[in-house]
């Protein structure tokens, strides 16, 4: 097939969710044959909808579909696979307790002159398949003896055997090391040279342009346009995504920073004396003061969320003293904390943030009423009040407060989670990756508006896996390394270099 043969055209796409939510307006995508096309755009663009219509998970209202120039109209993903559309997620969606080869030929199994199942045939066939891959797998071994890498070479393994014209990997990469991401990228240039059409959606700016053709960005449900990827300069990119000069908006927060240099600490809020908790942090030394924010870095199991942890009551203080404004503290729970005006913003929001069920209002007044006690409610007023004030704040886009919170981006779910500890008044808020899969505009957004609460006086506790926002919003950097604190920068100090070898154990930690 012709690199530039059009392989899949969506025209006129519309999508609402009742009357206030207008996810998709007139959206325009075409993907050729032969292609890696990336779709792109901030949290709450239209991504994740447009994807869902084209496999048939949500009908559209208005618009048309064409593939390999035949309209098409799938109704379900069953419906989408059979004209040729599959999709891999992030989270693979095989079945963990099937084997490798029953999840690629799952609902086509080859059948013995019998009518049996021909497992003889199928566990070669699916080792041949794989092969093709690069894959030496034990095919006969269920499918989550496997690393979510493997699961998805092997979701796209079987896209590709089930003569897939278009494959969809929706933010594949997220929990790939480096190693794997490579691994993927080969696999994804093969079937590309094989003449396969794949739409690409990612976060991840240097993977769109270490591996796309071209770029499609959405922006609040609406098309914004198509570029090559070569043509398109990465600061014009994310300015396109987030509807503003990208420039400007990260100046903003490098000069909210540098207004916060040099000023007067003061006593600490938050004082930890050689704490530690039994398998998690050992002798950790820190001091948290108001109008600061303080940076905790490192790798994936240094420590750093068991240090929130603990200072938040979930884990207990098993050796040395957490000190509150001079005062020792032994919390027991977190509504101890909650009580000394500590919030924390958990690392995932999905699970231990949002109440997806409940709206907008009733997520953001959740700490307060629980700091008020049961007998001291709030009223609908007041809590309308509050979500009113919040939303406006933090610029959160939904139509009103009563919007259930699981329809809303991951940006502005975080943003609520956000709103709902600053309603207590807290003066320490502790941030363990608040901008986590959320995408560069609203990550710039958050940033500053962490800077400006430690402008205003709130003791800020920002935990990130991305050093460069760690560097762009924190005055110090105390750097975890083996459940133990490594060594710290602060000010001029601060940067990418120095903390990395920290991390690493250089002559500095």
């Amino acid at each position: 097939m012709s690199n530039q043969e059009k392989l899949l055209t969506m025209t006129g796409i519309s999508k609402s969710f009742g009357k206030a939510v207008k996810a998709l307006d007139n959206v325009q995508f075409e993907l050729n044959a032969g292609e890696i096309h990336a779709l792109l755009g901030e949290n709450g663009a239209g991504k994740s909808t447009l994807i869902k219509v084209l496999t048939g998970v949500e009908e559209r209202d208005k618009g048309e579909i064409t593939l390999d120039g035949k309209t098409i109209h799938p109704r379900s993903t069953d419906e989408a696979q059979k004209v040729g559309i599959s999709t891999v997620y992030q989270e693979v969606n095989l079945c963990p307790n099937l084997s490798v080869a029953e999840n690629i030929y799952i609902g086509r199994a080859p059948k013995t002159k019998f009518g049996g199942m021909d497992w003889k045939k199928m566990n070669a066939d699916a080792s041949k398949l794989l092969s093709g891959f690069g894959l030496n797998l034990n095919v006969q071994a269920n499918l989550d003896n496997y690393s979510v890498a493997i699961q998805q070479m092997i979701a796209i393994a079987r896209a590709s055997d089930i003569k897939a014209k278009v494959l969809i990997l929706d933010e594949p990469t997220s929990s790939l090391s480096q190693a794997e991401v490579n691994k993927l990228f080969e696999v994804m240039k093969k079937l590309k040279a094989e003449g396969m059409g794949i739409i690409f959606v990612t976060h991840f700016l240097d993977q769109v342009y270490e591996v796309t053709d071209r770029i499609t960005v959405l922006r609040n449900g609406a098309y914004v346009g198509t570029y090559n990827t070569s043509d398109l300069p990465r600061m014009e990119l994310v300015s396109k995504m987030i509807g503003k000069d990208y420039a400007a908006l990260n100046k903003s927060v490098l000069d909210s920073k540098a207004e916060k240099k040099g000023s007067d600490k003061g006593e600490p809020f938050v004082k930890l004396d050689n704490v530690s908790h039994q398998g998690t942090i050992n002798n950790i030394d820190m001091d948290i003061h108001k109008g600061e924010v303080l940076g905790l870095s490192g790798l994936l199991g240094s420590g750093r969320s068991e240090t929130a942890r603990v200072i938040f009551g979930l884990d207990s203080v098993s050796e040395g003293e957490l000190k509150i404004k001079g005062e020792k503290v032994n919390f027991k729970h977190p509504i101890d904390a909650i009580r000394k005006d500590i919030a924390f913003c958990p690392e995932d929001r999905k699970t231990d943030g949002i109440i997806g069920d409940l709206s907008i209002r009733d997520n953001i007044v959740l700490a307060l009423q629980t700091k008020k006690g049961l007998f001291k409610k709030i009223s609908k007023k007041e809590a309308q009040i509050l979500a009113d004030k919040y939303i406006e704040q933090l610029e959160i886009k939904t139509p009103n407060a009563d919007q259930l919170i699981k329809n809303l981006s991951g940006g502005n779910q975080q943003k609520v989670i956000l709103a709902r500890w600053l309603a207590t008044n807290p003066e320490l808020l502790m941030l363990d990756e608040p901008t986590r899969g959320i995408d560069v505009g609203t990550k710039a957004e958050i940033q500053k508006i962490v800077i400006d609460l430690a402008s205003e006086g709130m003791a800020v506790l920002f935990i990130s896996s991305e050093l460069d926002e760690e560097i762009r919003c924190c005055q110090k950097i105390i750097v975890l390394r083996d459940m133990q604190q490594a060594g710290e920068v602060s000010d001029e100090e601060i940067s990418q270099s120095a903390v990395m070898e920290i991390m690493a154990g250089g002559d500095n930690a």
